[in-house]
């Protein structure tokens, strides 16, 4: 008897007809005698109607109220995949996030799960139940609602897995696998069959919508085996899983883009000990985080700072920089918010030399100017403008040689 825990999206419970389609699905796998936790998110499209109505009730709605409301898409997922499984004559039950012993920080809007105490969960199982729970959702230590943020489905479905030892974790969405990167803009991209953690956690840090950061995170700390694939097929889908000694390893696995950021540069600022501190200080104090920095030198002891933020933060990432500029007495900020992060990933990228030159090479061949440029071991990333976004994540697909069949 295998535990197996699924999460589904938003678009594979947008109906009650999917939801029925959803309810066969782990209806088979149950009478396989595999014992299921099923996830779910809200329906597509309610979470974006519950925060257009809680914008109607309010011009700045009080954020713990705001989480009450929006687990409430959940919640409805939840009750009526249970009924739906009940009326079948199955054994079912339905979990909130604070039922399911999710507990959290007190982060309204994108909470962290602390920990998981999921012995509701285990009683339910072993009394024969397929256990339903709402995604997104839990509660911090004064049992307040919280919600994970977007996507935050997919951490609550890992990090149940990990704490019940789920034998797999199967993200069902509307996609079939992990690619080589976005087919919409690539008609070339090949679905990946295994992927590891660390190279889809650096495609999902860099723009890849497929699983959430965090989820992860969750999935490489405890060893979590992920399955992402389709909830419209049964075909088989990727892998993500640690990375072995029998795991081909091309050097570059895919070609993300990212066009949710947006850069901010201090011009002359004084070149002396405590001026990132105090930059980045800020920035940090408010939960915003930095991606990319660049930092040049200028004669006359000055240096420019540049770095970037997610363009959901840029608002208030700018009112904090104009702040801190005066306290530093820094010459000026510019900004620009055209841009897009184009990044090769591949654990190949450790053993291999030339692969910087290889992507600048074929980036210049198409006269496609870098702004910036930051490296992992596993990855190169260039900031470019938005309008050559695709042409470049074309041409750096073809050019490591992902367009060619494996």
């Amino acid at each position: 008897m295998a535990l197996r825990v699924q999460k589904f999206g938003g678009t594979s419970v947008a109906d009650i007809e999917r939801i029925s389609k959803v309810a066969d699905r782990v209806q088979k796998a149950h009478e396989n005698k595999d014992q299921m936790v099923v996830v779910l998110s809200a329906m597509a499209g309610v979470t974006n109607n519950l925060i257009s109505l809680a914008g109607q009730a309010s011009e700045n709605p009080d954020k713990r109220e705001l989480d009450v409301l929006l687990a409430t898409g959940e919640q409805t997922t939840a009750a009526l995949m249970a009924m739906m499984l009940k009326s079948r004559g199955l054994k079912a039950k339905s979990f909130l996030g604070f039922q399911a012993g999710i507990h959290t920080d007190h982060m309204s809007g994108k909470a962290r799960i602390r920990e998981i105490d999921s012995q509701n969960l285990r009683q339910a199982l072993d009394e024969g139940n397929i256990v339903v729970v709402a995604g997104f959702q839990g509660a911090d230590e004064q049992g307040d609602i919280t919600t994970l943020g977007r996507g935050g489905s997919d951490t609550s479905a890992v990090a149940i897995a990990a704490s019940l030892n789920a034998d797999v974790c199967e993200i069902f969405t509307d996609v079939d696998g992990v690619y080589t990167t976005d087919p919409r803009i690539c008609p070339k991209a090949k679905k990946i069959s295994r992927i590891s953690y660390d190279e889809m956690l650096e495609m999902a840090i860099l723009g890849a919508k497929v699983l959430q950061i965090r989820s992860v995170e969750f999935a490489k700390k405890y060893n979590v085996p992920v399955h992402v694939r389709s909830s419209f097929n049964e075909e088989e889908g990727t892998m993500v899983v640690n990375e072995s000694e029998d795991m081909e390893s091309p050097v570059v696995s895919g070609v993300t883009c990212d066009l949710n950021e947006a850069r901010i540069t201090f011009k002359r600022v004084p070149d002396q000990p405590g001026i990132s501190a105090k930059v980045f200080g800020a920035l940090a104090d408010a939960g915003i985080s930095v991606d990319m920095i660049i930092q040049n030198s200028r004669t006359g002891g000055e240096t420019d700072l540049t770095f970037t933020v997610t363009m959901d933060d840029f608002n208030r990432a700018m009112e904090i920089s104009e702040k801190v500029a005066d306290q530093i007495n820094a010459g000026e900020i510019r900004t620009a918010t055209e841009i897009a992060k184009i990044s090769v990933i591949g654990l190949g990228m450790k053993s291999h030399s030339g692969v910087a030159a290889v992507m600048f090479k074929a980036l210049a061949e198409e006269n496609i100017n870098i702004r910036m440029i930051s490296t992992s071991e596993i990855r190169i990333s260039c900031v470019i403008l938005a309008k050559y976004a695709e042409l470049a994540v074309r041409t750096l697909h073809a050019a490591f040689g992902l367009d060619k069949e494996q």
